[in-house]
């Protein structure tokens, strides 16, 4: 069996194979990386000298190259993202590019191919923001950023490939991700970096943004319970349950590492910001026996942890 996993030298893909690269030694692991700024090669480089894992340095949008790794039975886990809103505000030409032509680039080469699962990572940030309640699969995608539209468009090519060619796409949307390793530009370990520097943590408006945060452990357990069980042709969500502001997020941080809460400074809001976001994992546990186990709490502590023994990893 070959897997292709774009997207792999990421903070969630490079998660992914850390756990299924070691634990389903018989699949042969085809990692598909471009290495821009958040990619980087030393996420998996301990991986490397494996016998069941290939890296191949290479733009999910190269037709030539999806047609050439993706063959007939094969599956396709789709990591590959420009993912930070703030960076799609300034410019969203490479969102587009990455997550809207390099989706439609990969489906093309799996439909082409034949017999080809394909497993599309999306996110919460396509349903918009909700006042109250939860989103669950059926509600209308309403994005705001150009990060999360570009993620919108590429849900709705998936789908069209599937109700059009019968192609067997699953799509996954997940919350707020966190946990050791991730790229210093995401909220917990930009706030972590700031907070060990001696620095201040700057706040969008008045902080009241509600997010939901899940480990990125939990998270990869959902994608594989998805790959191996969920159904062509639906979307799961999934989420833990733990909603922050945050400015919670910023105190959390503050008292653990035991400073002062002057460390907190409000700057000019987002264009766009979304005020909450909260999903409905009801169809993930009920269908999929899907159950988040890290709790937020123990789960950013062990990320602090982290963080003060690889310091490196926020020098960045």
């Amino acid at each position: 069996m070959r897997k292709i996993v774009t997207g792999g030298a990421g903070f969630i893909g490079s998660n992914y194979l850390k756990r299924m690269v070691l634990e389903d030694k018989d699949t042969e692991h085809i990692v598909v990386d471009a290495l821009t700024y958040a990619g980087r090669i030393s996420n998996i480089e301990p991986l490397m000298a494996l016998k069941n894992m290939k890296f191949v340095h290479g733009d999910i949008a190269d037709k030539l190259l999806a047609t050439s790794l993706i063959k007939s039975g094969d599956t396709v886990i789709n990591f590959a993202a420009e993912s930070h809103v703030d960076r799609s505000i300034d410019s969203g030409y490479e969102f587009i590019l990455t997550n809207v032509v390099g989706t439609q680039v990969l489906l093309d080469a799996s439909l082409k191919a034949g017999g080809v699962k394909f497993v599309q990572i999306s996110t919460d940030e396509v349903y918009g923001s909700i006042e109250e309640g939860s989103w669950d699969e059926e509600y209308p995608l309403r994005p705001n950023s150009p990060y999360s539209a570009s993620k919108a468009a590429a849900d709705l090519l998936c789908l069209s490939y599937f109700r059009t060619f019968d192609l067997d796409v699953r799509i996954t949307r997940c919350s707020n991700n966190y946990g050791p390793n991730q790229y210093p530009e995401k909220l917990v370990p930009f706030f972590i970096k700031r907070l060990l520097a001696g620095q201040t943590v700057p706040l969008y408006g008045t902080g009241v943004n509600v997010r939901e945060w899940i480990h990125v452990d939990d998270h990869i357990r959902g994608i594989n319970l998805v790959e191996m069980n969920g159904d062509p042709g639906e979307i799961y969500n999934l989420g833990s349950g733990e909603h922050f502001t945050n400015i919670d997020i910023a105190h959390q941080l503050i008292n653990n590492l035991a400073l002062p809460e002057d460390r907190i400074v409000f700057v000019e809001d987002r264009k766009g910001h979304d005020l909450r976001y909260s999903l409905n994992i009801t169809k993930a546990k009920s269908k999929l026996g899907f159950e988040p186990k890290i709790k937020f709490q123990s789960g950013l502590m062990e990320t602090i942890e982290w963080y003060k023994r690889n310091p490196q990893a926020l020098n960045t």
